[in-house]
């Protein structure tokens, strides 16, 4: 299993480093590069690539601060503005990265913003903030039916698949969960668990694909039990798995629970 070390930044992302051997990793998501840079220098490694999910503050806001120390390449969409991209992408590409030995597909899924992606290889996800554990990035670009697509896309991938988002929201987003399915076991038995962990203060992070078929809602349109919910808190029917999870989207948004 390929090390995948965590760095936090701001108060709630993670900026992920891939790690691989001799002391070589990628930087995924820079928001902020002062704590990378310490990470770096206190566990004696050197950056060989920087991946970038989206164009948001918080995800490349360090990249250009990193180039200055290091001169490597920078991977990012190609549909968005990325500081210092030398690497455009789109789905259908491949991203080599020889110093790791490892080798990402490129997946579109816009939705949170127009031109987002994915990287998934060696068993991994880094999802940016399309998807969260228990939860989903908010529509500020894109339509609900982009983005139910690139959840669709995502929830797809093999059920042991490393799921690597950018935000500790698992707890928050668990509260609604429940509110949406209060009668699914796997949910509370989940919720226990991130209790303990977050109490630990591990992050919540890696989920599996298989585990957020079974506890994510937004995953969880076509099931029976989430449509009902949604056409309770909406008031009307909803013909279509995409309409339920749009209905879904408009209620976290306002969700306090």
């Amino acid at each position: 299993m390929t090390p995948v070390l965590h760095v936090p930044a701001f108060e709630d992302n993670y900026i992920w480093l891939i790690r691989g051997a001799p002391g070589q990793v990628a930087i995924v998501d820079p928001g902020d590069a002062g704590p990378v840079l310490d990470f770096l220098a206190r566990e004696r490694l050197t950056p060989a690539a920087i991946l970038c999910t989206h164009h948001h503050g918080d995800h490349v806001g360090g990249v250009q601060d990193l180039l200055r120390r290091h001169a490597i390449p920078v991977y990012g969409p190609a549909r968005e503005r990325i500081p210092g991209l030398t690497h455009p992408l789109a789905e259908g590409d491949r991203v080599r990265l020889p110093e790791l030995a490892l080798e990402f597909a490129v997946l579109d899924v816009p939705g949170h913003t127009h031109g987002h992606i994915a990287y998934y290889g060696a068993g991994m996800l880094f999802c940016g903030d399309t998807l969260f554990s228990a939860g989903c990035g908010r529509l500020f670009e894109g339509t609900a039916e982009e983005m139910y697509r690139s959840l669709t896309k995502l929830a797809a991938l093999p059920p042991d698949t490393l799921v690597y988002c950018a935000h500790e929201y698992t707890a928050a987003n668990l509260r609604f969960a429940i509110a949406v399915e209060p009668d699914n076991a796997e949910i509370r038995a989940y919720q226990r668990e991130i209790s303990e962990r977050r109490a630990r203060g591990e992050p919540s992070l890696p989920s599996t694909i298989g585990r957020e078929r079974r506890i994510n809602p937004f995953l969880r349109a076509a099931e029976a039990s989430v449509r009902r919910a949604a056409e309770r808190h909406g008031g009307r029917r909803l013909a279509e798995n995409v309409n339920v999870f749009a209905e879904l989207r408009r209620w976290k948004d306002d969700f306090r629970g």
